[in-house]
């Protein structure tokens, strides 16, 4: 199956069936997929949690209640739900972090290349935090490059998924503590295998046409 076949395959999973698992070999695969996805200057500015038993999954459709109650049974009977949180900020340690990382991982061929990929992360870092003024927005941009290549990296496995973002997301902010983590909750996926009797899952996808989207020039 071509990486074409699987994008037109995938589709937003509305109904689960919650007696099919995730198993532990697919998931070890779904958890890589969240930690080699892309961003820029490799900040990686996200967390992930991760919810597979019943009762997590109970904590996580906490924010479903009212005016979002149409996606509780998605988490519910979800195999697993994975909140996508981004980082509000970046400070020097964390920075620090990432370069040691590279730098044990052998990114850096001469010496000198470390200390100039601190400086190139550092002047995007500070023009959208010093001139741009919108670095938490620019960071939750690269958690959603993640979260679009894990949809259809999970297709690519053959797990069915929704992304939400119809959660009050003050109630995970609460559940989980994530502001005294440094930390903001932007979107919920939900993730298994279609129940039989999915609606979606039997209609046609729908885009618009490549002229009204894209300019060959």
């Amino acid at each position: 199956m071509t990486i074409t076949d699987i994008a037109m395959k995938r589709y937003s999973t509305k109904l689960f069936d919650p007696t099919k698992k995730i198993s532990a070999e697919i998931f070890d695969k779904l958890t890589t997929l969240l930690r080699y996805s892309p961003s820029s200057v490799n900040i990686q500015p996200w967390h992930f949690i991760i919810a597979e038993s019943e009762n997590a999954k109970s904590r996580i459709a906490k924010s479903t209640q009212g005016d979002y109650h149409f996606n509780t049974v998605k988490i519910t009977d979800a195999s697993h739900v994975v909140v996508f949180c981004a980082k509000i900020d970046v400070n020097d340690q964390y920075l620090s972090d990432i370069l040691q990382q590279e730098d044990t991982d052998g990114r850096f061929a001469l010496p000198e290349h470390k200390e100039m990929m601190a400086g190139a992360r550092n002047y995007f870092l500070n023009i959208h935090k010093n001139d741009l003024h919108d670095l938490p927005h620019w960071l939750e941009k690269q958690v959603f490059i993640n979260l679009g290549g894990f949809l259809l990296g999970a297709a690519a496995l053959g797990v069915d998924s929704v992304p939400m973002e119809g959660i009050d997301f003050n109630i995970l902010d609460n559940e989980f503590n994530l502001s005294a983590q440094g930390l903001k909750p932007i979107a919920v996926v939900a993730l298994g295998y279609r129940a039989e009797d999915d609606f979606n899952a039997k209609l046609t996808k729908s885009r618009l046409t490549e002229d009204k989207i894209i300019t060959l020039i």
